[in-house]
């Protein structure tokens, strides 16, 4: 099948998919585009939003309609990181035995990943970042597609374990959840207070998205739309002569070459969706606030003077 034909397939399984979760999900369009982007571009999302907001569900809902396993591990301030990577036993023939630990799944929900530790949280990166986990000196691998959701809490900030930048710099998107509108909050109410039972079929197999992720990976993009993520990145940057004013008053660090990265991949992802071929410069818009987002590190000034993390991105267009 050449390429050409499978991203038209893409495109009309990706409708049906959007489709499947609506049964479930009411609104958070935005939200579950910007999920499924990253699980096809083979990237990773932290989603940030008060309890409450279907954020457990949603996420169980898309691994249900991709056919994927799904796995959620509730982050405490006393979890060890052989809690969800596993560990070893003596079984009786005194051998030792590898009993796996929730991490091996296609997708991890890791639940308020600022409530544990840096040693946990770092036990988890491993596996973001090479799809394997080393456990006594073994190293195994995890099944793919393999995708991180973290969820963090913006508001409760006692007993929490910020994300050191490294680490957030390897989720591909920071997702803001908000609250639904007056009309999908009826909705919702309407659709959970009943005894219905919905239920949502699986439209893909682990291989057809791995075949997918693939085709992604080999869209073309013109060079002028490489330099053009290049050149939003370095703006990022205060210390850079292309800096916007912006940036060199209310930023201390900018992005790094990992966001340059994301934003071509995600944009081919985005593209896609929209059945183009190749991306341009409006597919990168799309997808650069998300991304950025998180890279973007503001200095107290812009906290002060509540200068927000879109007005920064939106200055770089």
């Amino acid at each position: 099948m050449s390429d050409v034909t499978a991203i038209e397939n893409f495109v009309k399984k990706y409708k049906a998919l959007k489709e499947e979760i609506a049964k479930i999900i009411v609104g958070q369009e935005e939200v579950i585009d910007q999920i499924l982007i990253s699980i096809f571009s083979g990237g990773h999302s932290l989603l940030i939003g008060v309890p409450g907001l279907a954020k457990t569900l949603m996420v169980n809902t898309i691994a249900q309609a991709l056919g994927l396993d799904f796995k959620r591990i509730q982050f405490t301030p006393d979890l060890m990181p052989s809690d969800i990577l596993g560990s070893e036993i003596l079984d009786e023939d005194r051998k030792f035995k590898f009993i796996k630990g929730p991490i091996f799944a296609n997708i991890i929900l890791a639940d308020e990943i600022n409530r544990t530790p840096p040693k946990t949280q770092a036990a988890l990166l491993e596996a973001m970042q090479e799809r394997a986990v080393t456990v006594a000196g073994h190293q195994y691998k995890l099944q793919l597609p393999y995708f991180v959701l973290a969820t963090q809490n913006p508001i409760e900030q006692e007993g929490t374990y910020p994300l050191p930048e490294a680490q957030l710099d390897r989720f591909m998107f920071a997702i803001n959840l908000n609250y639904p509108s007056f009309q999908e909050e009826v909705d919702v109410v309407k659709a959970t207070t009943t005894d219905v039972q919905v239920s949502v079929n699986s439209l893909f197999t682990a291989q057809e998205i791995i075949d997918f992720q693939n085709v992604i990976r080999r869209i073309p993009v013109a060079d002028n739309v490489i330099e053009y993520a290049v050149t939003m990145v370095g703006k990022t940057r205060p210390n850079s002569t292309a800096a916007t004013d912006l940036v060199k008053e209310f930023v201390d660090w900018g992005a790094g070459p990992r966001a340059s990265q994301n934003l071509i991949l995600a944009a081919k992802t985005y593209a896609a969706t929209k059945g183009k071929f190749s991306p341009d410069a409006e597919d990168i818009q799309a997808v650069a606030t998300s991304i950025l987002r998180h890279r973007v590190i503001k200095n107290y000034k812009a906290e002060a003077e509540g200068v927000t993390d879109e007005t920064v991105i939106k200055s770089l267009f």
